[in-house]
């Protein structure tokens, strides 16, 4: 199936996990230029050169409010439009209340609400008219899991959730359509960025893992072909909604 035949579409944090592989299934579909964006310049390299000549990175980072609002122009030198956007840069950041600092409040809420807000600013006018826009926010702002110190990430992704069907129905006369994709336990690379040792990743993961009715991680590509749904006209009738792929940790 070529569900995005010819599309332009654009993946923030895309080289590596969910981003990467949502960028991979792109171009699979047939889009026919992906851009994905990324803060480390040698990691949007080598997303690049394991997609190919279609693939076009960006160095951006979220949390730096100029490259945000710069982003656009970047993308206007390569293409006139974008059919899809998937905003899934974010930072995951957990500590209990009594030992919350105001520095990682700030990164967490910076990157994962305030940078995912002023990149939909910056992309916007660009978006074609009936486009698709998804933002990735989490199962977890539905239901956290006890003890895990979640409160702030969780916070950041209710509230882009609630974000995206306000841009609904304000992007709703352009036909644009606006979605949260929520993501439950999902093997990716900020899950080994929480300071665990082996042996603390291995425990947390059997007990995350054991919270779900499949009893298991998602892996990168089931969350990515949630995105190419919702970018393509497979969901031509989805907007305002928030698809949760979460393998049943709402309902365990």
């Amino acid at each position: 199936m070529n569900r995005l035949e010819s599309k332009v579409v654009l993946v923030t944090g895309g080289n590596s996990g969910i981003g990467l592989a949502s960028a991979r299934a792109a171009l699979t579909e047939g889009a026919s230029r992906v851009f994905v964006t990324g803060r480390r310049p040698d990691a949007v390299d080598a997303a690049v050169t394991e997609l190919g000549e279609r693939a076009v990175g960006i160095v951006s980072d979220a949390a730096q409010m100029e490259q945000v609002l710069a982003l656009g122009h970047q993308v206007r030198a390569h293409a006139d439009g974008l059919d899809a956007v998937f905003v899934n840069a974010g930072v995951s950041r957990f500590a209990p209340i009594d030992a919350l600092t105001e520095e990682l409040f700030d990164e967490v809420i910076n990157i994962n609400l305030k940078g995912a807000i002023f990149t939909l600013q910056s992309l916007v006018p660009l978006v074609r008219d009936g486009g698709s826009i998804v933002v990735c926010s989490s199962a977890g702002a539905r239901r956290a899991v006890p003890g895990a110190g979640a409160g702030v990430y969780v916070a950041s992704k209710a509230a882009l959730t609630t974000f995206a069907s306000a841009l609904a129905a304000e992007l709703a006369p352009r036909r644009i359509r606006v979605n949260a994709l929520s993501p439950g336990f999902t093997a990716t690379p900020l899950f080994d960025k929480n300071g665990f040792t082996p042996e603390q990743k291995q425990q947390a993961g059997a007990f995350f893992a054991s919270k779900t009715l499949l009893g298991r991680f998602a892996t990168p590509e089931e969350i990515a072909r949630a995105f190419v749904f919702l970018a393509s006209d497979d969901a031509s009738y989805v907007t305002g909604s928030d698809l949760v792929v979460d393998g049943g940790y709402l309902s365990a």
